[in-house]
């Protein structure tokens, strides 16, 4: 097996670390970078798989349109409708409250996925010294010897080889498509179960084929799973209720295990930890890639600051230096995101009396103090700056 060197590699081929080589290659075309890619060269397999909605906030679309990685097929959030079911307190955004174009979007990550492996095809063809590695299975790559490592093959939780800091949330998310009989288009749904979340969200398919995650204790979850499509359908509207009418059709359904995994620290002298392989979070907030997004895009601009110095410049000194301003840089919205999103899955799963209560006055204060309202909107949006 050969060797060869690089300023740059990134482990992981999956959005966060195909979007952090764009956007390098981007601002610094002729940076040696070595991207580490596990998923196969041709794009079927991963076209045919992994089919979830994802939520991407309208600060993610605008990342993502800088380097033209936006996919074309999507749906978007004009309003969310949150409440928790049996109780009071009720909170409705609208894009209008915060002259936006849209709250968020709704799109299948293996079309994001897509949409990043072509934009960086496309750069490829003005990058010279971009190597693109892939390997499957048993395959061998080249050993590479590098100035800084990013590390972005994080995976989902329970599936990952690190585990630092966090919890298991005793949850799974049952995910899924949903045909309704009258759902109003660009509405998303949250609404708390004394289990977890149940989120009906819009798809590209149409306004009355929604995207849902249904999450519940494992038992629940996979006891859902193994319903008949019409025992499922009866079960789930008297969970929703009839808010998008009746239910019709169900398919593709899915579990996954949620829980909460991160780094305290997330560079170590040239190294540095990004996206999933970085946080791992519950997706009751739909944070997790937007996180990852950022994180990526950020790094990109510290790296490039570096690399486009002069060589004696590129020293491990001043790359572990760049290193530690990123980490301070993201500091503020990683804990924001994470504890916003492990506060909610927490705080929305219990049944204890006086969180009730809590639960449904923070609802209504949400509802009837604008402020709050907005500033919440916008952590979701666009994150701790």
């Amino acid at each position: 097996m050969s060797t060869h060197s690089c300023d740059i590699v990134i482990q992981g081929g999956g959005p966060v670390g195909l979007a952090c080589a764009v956007w390098i290659l981007q601002k610094l075309p002729q940076a040696k970078l070595t991207l580490i890619d596990r998923n196969p060269i041709n794009d079927a397999d991963l076209k045919a798989g992994d089919s979830r909605g994802i939520a991407l906030s309208h600060g993610s679309k605008l990342l993502l349109d800088t380097i033209h990685a936006w996919p074309k097929d999507g749906a978007e959030i004009h309003r969310v409708h949150v409440s928790q079911a049996g109780r009071f307190g009720r909170a409705l955004m609208t894009r209008e409250e915060l002259n936006q174009n849209a709250l968020g979007h709704i799109v299948r990550y293996h079309d994001i996925h897509m949409a990043l492996r072509q934009a960086l095809r496309t750069i490829q063809e003005k990058s010279p010294h971009f190597d693109w590695q892939h390997i499957t299975g048993d395959g061998a790559f080249e050993a590479t010897q590098a100035k800084c490592v990013v590390h972005a093959e994080g995976g989902l939780f329970k599936q990952q080889d690190w585990v630092e800091s966090g919890k298991d949330y005793g949850q799974s998310a049952l995910v899924g498509l949903i045909e309704v009989e009258k759902a109003e288009p660009h509405q998303a749904w949250e609404r708390f179960t004394p289990e977890g979340p149940l989120a009906i969200l819009p798809s590209h398919y149409g306004s009355n084929t929604l995207n849902l995650v249904w999450c519940g204790s494992p038992e629940s979850s996979q006891h859902r799973l193994q319903l008949s499509d019409a025992e499922f359908l009866i079960s789930l509207q008297n969970e929703f209720g009839s808010r998008v009418g009746r239910f019709l059709k169900v398919q593709d359904r899915r579990l996954y295990e949620l829980g909460l995994n991160y780094r305290k620290e997330i560079i170590q002298d040239t190294e540095v930890w990004i996206g999933n392989a970085a946080q791992t979070l519950h997706p009751v907030a739909g944070q997790g890639l937007n996180l990852g997004l950022r994180d990526a895009f950020l790094l990109a601009e510290k790296l490039c600051r570096v690399f486009a110095g002069p060589p004696e410049e590129q020293n491990p000194r001043q790359i572990h230096q760049a290193l530690e301003e990123y980490a301070q840089s993201r500091k503020a919205d990683r804990t924001a995101t994470i504890g916003l999103t492990d506060f909610m899955a927490r705080v929305f799963t219990s049944n204890l009396t006086p969180i009730v209560i809590a639960r449904g006055l923070a609802l209504s204060a949400l509802q009837w103090l604008p402020p709050v309202k907005t500033a919440l909107a916008r952590q979701m949006m666009f994150g701790r700056r």
